[in-house]
């Protein structure tokens, strides 16, 4: 679909370093559009599906226009990591600051090859933007704690 027919793609943009990848994805569907119980069974939803690989897109290329995707691999598949995600929602009233935290969490880390349990640290923000609703993403490694 042209990027002009659907208003909630965000332009793949995104800054990699040897160290970290900051990273402008579309805000997840809704904690109740994320997933259905199905014969007792928790399943992702088409909508959830969908922004799964509307993240994986968007890591991709983002990736492959950078000289620092190896570099950045080693580092996030060889520590401890720490994910930051800045929400900006059309209203702050409408959405929890959580609810689209696994989702996104799941989503990048499934794009990186990377386990999820390797995050040990996560930092959420919730702000407004009426005109362009987005999260901001930053994954970096830190240090292993004893």
């Amino acid at each position: 679909m042209p990027a002009a027919a659907n208003p909630t793609r965000i332009v793949p943009n995104g800054r990699l370093t040897p160290t970290s990848l900051a990273i402008t994805l579309p805000v997840p569907p809704t904690i109740n559009h994320q997933y259905a119980t199905v014969n007792a069974r928790r399943l992702l939803t088409a909508k959830g599906r969908q922004y799964k690989e509307s993240v994986a897109q968007e890591v991709l290329i983002v990736l492959g226009r950078s000289a620092y995707r190896q570099p950045l691999l080693r580092a996030l598949r060889s520590s401890d990591l720490a994910l930051s995600i800045r929400f900006h929602f059309t209203s702050p009233l409408r959405r929890d600051v959580d609810g689209g935290l696994k989702i996104a969490q799941d989503a990048l880390c499934e794009a990186l090859a990377i386990n999820d349990n390797r995050i040990t640290e996560i930092h959420l923000y919730k702000q407004r933007d009426p005109t362009h609703p987005r999260i901001e993403v930053t994954l970096i490694p830190v240090p292993c704690r004893s």
